[in-house]
């Protein structure tokens, strides 16, 4: 049953997906298995430390406190990204933010390779 504007009402619908083209298959993509070292430029590059810093936490890499701290130095670079935009003179304090966030993750780096070392 269609309505006045030709679109299929809900009986109309089959109720098995017709044959549909093939999917490709999934492929790997060769990445020599080392994870790249980003710099933190970007907005982006910052929140993906957020979303590192929590599965760490979650797999117990480290602790919540740290966590914490991670979060709280991110929040902090996120606001300084947002206030370079209005206003530029502030751009040492956002590297400066940025450095220490970049010390924080680069300790936690050399942390986990510790841990994995037989």
């Amino acid at each position: 049953m269609s309505d006045e504007r030709g679109v299929p009402g809900q009986m109309d619908l089959p109720l098995a997906a017709e044959k549909e083209a093939p999917r490709p298959a999934l492929r790997v993509i060769a990445g020599g298995g080392q994870r790249q070292e980003e710099p933190l430029t970007s907005r982006d590059a910052v929140v993906r430390v957020l979303l590192a810093t929590g599965a760490d936490m979650l797999l117990r890499r480290i602790s919540p406190e740290r966590a914490e701290e991670v979060e709280q130095q991110v929040e902090r670079v996120l606001k300084l990204f947002d206030l370079v935009d209005a206003r530029p003179e502030l751009m040492p304090r956002l590297e400066a933010g940025l450095q220490v966030l970049e010390g924080m993750v680069r300790e936690a780096r050399t942390f986990r390779r510790r841990r994995r070392a037989p």
